[in-house]
């Protein structure tokens, strides 16, 4: 065999190469889960383990079930595909469609994908009264009794940068985070989506 044809059989294989990793990256990514938007929430049927594990969203019998914020998240990250019946649906669309039922979804969008990107662990706070609980890096969400480390370690309130609010609101917010044993943040965020946050503690003099 000449030197010209090697090389041409070369390139050939390494075409067929490139090829078969394309393909088994299609793969790959039909394997994300598929997500369908109801009118409050988002459900998986199936294929959500990894995702529930990671402390996504919550498992109701066989399926899991996701805030809009959360979907929002993973919609971002390419970690889901929405559909609404049949039709894909965009990041810009569920979150049009999620402002129509909260007006502050966007800020909690904000301070939630924050939070996340900091690798702590983030759940809604519906049930306690704030906008989302927060856990360690590294802590698996648990019900019933719970070891050291493993509370929820802040309750976030999100607000936008013009937000007033009296000392009552914020002595009401505290007394909820020190009745769970956990710490609380005031979570503001700016017309550039930047995010500060302030911990207001209770002191007794």
């Amino acid at each position: 065999m000449t030197k010209k044809a090697a090389k041409k059989t070369k390139k050939v294989s390494q075409g067929q190469k490139k090829a078969g990793t394309k393909t088994k990256h299609e793969e790959e990514k039909r394997k994300v889960p598929v997500a369908r938007m109801l009118v409050n929430k988002v459900v998986i049927g199936k294929d959500f383990d990894e995702l529930a594990g990671r402390a996504y969203g919550k498992v109701m019998g066989k399926r899991l079930e996701l805030a809009f914020v959360e979907a929002l998240y993973l919609l971002e990250k390419e970690k889901i595909v929405l559909t609404k019946n049949g039709k894909k649906i965009s990041f810009s669309e569920l979150m049009s469609a999620g402002l129509r039922l909260d007006p502050r979804l966007h800020e909690k969008y904000v301070v939630y994908s924050d939070l996340r990107e900091r690798g702590l662990v983030v759940k809604t706070g519906f049930k306690f009264g704030c906008d989302f609980r927060v856990y360690k890096r590294g802590v698996g969400v648990k019900k019933g009794p719970k070891g050291p480390g493993e509370h929820t370690k802040w309750i976030v309130f999100v607000v936008p940068e013009d937000y007033t609010c009296a000392f009552q609101e914020l002595s009401r917010a505290v007394r909820l985070a020190h009745s769970i044993r956990a710490r609380m943040l005031w979570s503001i965020v700016d017309n550039e989506n930047n995010v500060t946050y302030y911990e207001v503690l209770r002191l007794k003099p």
